[in-house]
């Protein structure tokens, strides 16, 4: 934060805070009553005033100067004619808002809606249903009542800001937006925008909202009444939503202008210069990887790229088998570079660690693409645009330099399957990261984002730029991360980090003291902590139990993930593409 919430001259409301305080203080002064004026008593015959009807003023309240006897008369005025047990509770309501009130007031507003909720509903139009909900949020009996009033104020409140300023934009209420953003500018507070097409905030608000409400058998009725009817309005920001995400899945709105990106909030602090003529290159796309891997992983790897629109596929084959060149050579779309002693002799030296051989090849792969983007991903990586890659790419800022790819980690399936289900991170759903103590009750707390491997994500950067120097997770210009990023929205890089247990501890020696699960700083008990524990304190089984639960596709941890608008399914024929790009599976063993 800077200084600028001390400034009078910056802030929404001059004052600050103490300002909107006595504002809102000032609204609150309690009622006046007249020595004959009163509620009634808080045990009156509810039944009774049913069948009530509310008729003329009295001649006292006619003629009242307090603050009471107005607002009976204002009361009386929108309810004439109506049950008087209506007009009782407008009446409480008022009451309610207010510093101090009778004693009955509040047990008497409770017993209305304990006693004859169902009238109530089959009477009071939504306003009035909301204004009762949310009088709970101060005056409930129980803990439940006043959360859910709470969240229920907040809500209806946002609500009626919001669809007030739509009414300033031209669109109607039930008209849904186009997809192309008009503007590209960081939301308030560094949040990061709603994803239509896959986010989960909003059903994770609403149906917590239910949840909490069914808690108490007092409140329940009137906020599921509420909660019914705005899933059955369409004049709203949630169907608006909807109707745009329907829209985009089933290919109804043009794949370029349709792609809904995530702007950098520091995307004009170090940006890379991007001529003109690169900005409007056609969107040729290739992907190079730095690969040691048996050949069947090798072959997924590319007829998967190839498939998505790859025109080239670059392997640079970290330790060169002559078995693998020949097999892999002699296809026009795959180049295939043995990282042999003549190669590094080019470069100029061999790096002894992994991560700066991978950093030399994706340099020497950019400075000689002939495509427009380049992706740079490992070989158990596959890049899951949300459409075709060529019209996410074109529909990128030509100021952009790069489009990064959130990750998403794959599961290990149960059974052999072609559908692959991937989950995301609590940041990515729009979560809270306690969601990750439900969904891995065990070791959640432990774990970044819930992952096992890296939340850094991938890039594809544009190709031609000077001076840039393409890394692992980021394209650094003079030194550091270039900032003129943008994300796609519902387009990812999926990860297949530990696609099976036996994959997870062939690799586990080797993570944990040179790659992703080393820690690099003393910090608080993370992954590499968790992973050593177990294998001191609690046995060879205990490793598959935290396999488990974190990474394999399970019945409740599908459906969990599901729930939290936190799941991401693929079909991934892996073999049909081999043979489809390569004529067969490769040879056993190589």
């Amino acid at each position: 934060m800077s200084g600028s919430e001390n400034d009078p001259g910056r802030l929404t409301y001059a004052g600050g805070y103490d300002a909107v305080l006595r504002q809102m203080e000032g609204r609150r002064d309690p009622f006046t009553f007249q020595d004959d004026e009163a509620l009634p008593p808080g045990d009156c015959d509810l039944k009774s005033l049913r069948s009530e009807i509310v008729g003329a003023l009295p001649v006292a309240l006619k003629k009242s100067k307090s603050t009471f006897g107005y607002k009976c008369r204002e009361l009386n005025e929108e309810f004439y004619g109506r049950p008087r047990l209506c007009y009782l509770n407008g009446l409480l309501i008022a009451n309610l808002r207010r510093r101090d009130q009778p004693p009955q007031c509040a047990p008497l507003f409770r017993r209305i809606w304990a006693e004859e909720h169902a009238f109530m509903l089959s009477q009071l139009d939504a306003r009035w249903l909301v204004s009762s909900v949310t009088t709970f949020a101060d005056h409930g009996a129980t803990e439940a009542q006043r959360r859910v009033g709470h969240a229920l104020t907040v809500l209806f409140s946002t609500m009626k800001l919001y669809e007030t300023e739509r009414l300033f934009s031209g669109h109607a209420p039930d008209e849904p937006f186009p997809w192309r953003r008009k503007t590209s500018n960081a939301l308030p507070l560094q949040m990061d925008p709603y994803a239509v097409t896959g986010g989960g905030l909003d059903v994770n608000m609403l149906g917590r909202l239910w949840d909490d409400a069914a808690g108490d058998e007092v409140i329940a009725p009137l906020a599921h009444h509420l909660l019914r009817a705005l899933n059955a309005d369409g004049r709203n920001v949630f169907r608006r939503l909807r109707l745009m995400r329907e829209a985009r899945q089933e290919g109804r709105a043009a794949p370029a202008p349709g792609v809904d990106f995530e702007r950098d909030p520091q995307f004009d602090r170090h940006a890379v210069p991007v001529p003109g003529a690169l900005a409007k290159a056609p969107p040729s796309w290739g992907v190079v990887a730095t690969v040691k891997a048996p050949l069947d992983q090798i072959a997924r790897f590319a007829a998967w790229h190839r498939e998505l629109g790859a025109e080239r596929v670059t392997l640079y084959l970290d330790a060169p088998e002559t078995a693998q060149t020949g097999w892999l050579a002699g296809r026009d779309w795959l180049q295939v570079i043995p990282c042999d002693e003549a190669h590094w002799t080019r470069l100029g030296r061999r790096p002894k660690m992994h991560q700066l051989r991978q950093a030399a090849n994706v340099q020497d792969a950019y400075d000689h693409a002939g495509t427009a983007w380049l992706a740079h991903v490992d070989v158990d990586e596959f890049l899951l645009p949300a459409g075709p890659l060529s019209d996410v790419l074109a529909a990128a800022p030509g100021e952009a330099a790069l489009v990064h790819l959130h990750p998403v980690e794959m599961l290990a399936e149960p059974a052999p399957s072609d559908t692959r289900r991937f989950k995301t991170t609590a940041r990515m759903a729009g979560q809270h990261k306690r969601v990750l103590q439900r969904l891995y009750p065990t070791f959640g707390e432990h774990l970044r984002g819930g992952y096992v491997s890296h939340l850094e994500g991938k890039v594809i950067a544009r190709t031609g730029l000077a001076g840039v120097s393409p890394g692992i997770h980021f394209l650094n210009w003079k030194g550091k991360p270039a900032t003129n990023r943008v994300i796609p929205q519902g387009s990812y890089v999926g990860h297949a980090h530990a696609p099976d247990f036996d994959s997870f501890m062939a690799h586990l020696p080797y993570r944990m003291h040179h790659g992703s699960y080393r820690k690099r700083e003393n910090t608080d008990f993370r992954l590499a902590d968790v992973i050593d524990f177990l294998q001191q304190q609690e046995g060879p089984g205990a490793l598959a139990g935290f396999f488990e639960e974190v990474c394999t596709a399970t019945p409740r941890l599908v459906a969990d993930l599901d729930k939290s608008g936190m799941l991401v399914t693929r079909e991934m024929p892996f073999d049909a593409l081999v043979a489809k790009h390569f004529g067969g599976p490769p040879p056993e063993g190589a």
